[in-house]
């Protein structure tokens, strides 16, 4: 037996959306010393902050539980991320951090070197697959949005265009290129012609008792799946995994 909610959300259906911008930070935490490091690529936790900052909950200033607002609404949204380019080119910046608290150092002024992402853009996919889901796609396709969503950090505005639903479908026939960010272990890829291959350790969730990213590594390349051991989609031309 089906039940109502089931069947609801049984069509298959994603928010599709482009996010860019000039230039984007999302912190190593490992690394706080001389200079701070950016990962290659937005992660699912940095993506659920900027759904938080459109949907209006809160975050840590108003944290009253194992985890923020944001996430704990959030958690459980199925994102696939596509880098819109195979690189994206990184720039050390210095600049002066001038309020008083900042250093130790005579007239407080604290000289920050931070490593930024140029010119980043990705195609987004959110499975409406929950009353969440669903609030965001409804709260995106009209353009409303509760506070300024920025790509790391508040230095870092997005931009958020292209926003549109898709139809998806379960690709169970691999033998073909995976076009989104994938978790190393998910997919095994025949790497014998691959001409390009990215991997990286990204923060996938939040620890609930640290609030610390927990990461997982992922891969993107153009080498042919040979199996996988979690679902791929069919998205458009494009095929893609959620997590």
């Amino acid at each position: 037996i089906i039940s109502l909610r089931e069947k609801r959300y049984s069509s298959m259906k994603a928010l599709k959306f482009t996010l860019s911008g000039n230039t984007a930070f999302f912190k190593v935490s490992s690394v706080n010393s001389n200079c701070y490091f950016t990962y290659g690529n937005i992660h699912k936790p940095a993506l659920l902050g900027i759904f938080g900052a459109i949907l209006g909950y809160s975050g840590y200033m108003n944290q009253t539980s194992s985890y923020p607002e944001y996430y704990d609404k959030l958690k459980d949204l199925q994102i696939s991320i596509i880098p819109n380019r195979r690189n994206f080119k990184k720039k050390i910046q210095v600049f002066n951090n001038s309020v008083g608290y900042a250093s130790k150092q005579e007239g407080g002024n604290l000289i920050v070197k931070e490593q930024w992402l140029e010119d980043p853009s990705w195609t987004v996919y959110v499975m409406i697959s929950n009353e969440e889901s669903e609030k965001l796609a409804d709260h995106m396709i009209h353009r409303r949005c509760a506070y300024i969503p920025y790509l790391g950090k508040n230095d870092h505005p997005a931009d958020i265009h292209d926003i549109s639903y898709v139809e998806i479908s379960e690709n169970k026939e691999l033998g073909c290129m995976i076009n989104s960010l994938s978790p190393y272990d998910g997919i095994n890829f025949d790497m014998s012609e691959a001409t390009f291959k990215y991997e990286e350790f990204l923060p996938i969730r939040l620890d609930s008792e640290l609030n610390q990213h927990e990461l997982q590594k992922f891969i993107l390349t153009d080498a042919i799946a040979e199996d996988a051991k979690m679902a791929v989609y069919k998205a458009e031309d494009k095929n893609i995994v959620f997590c």
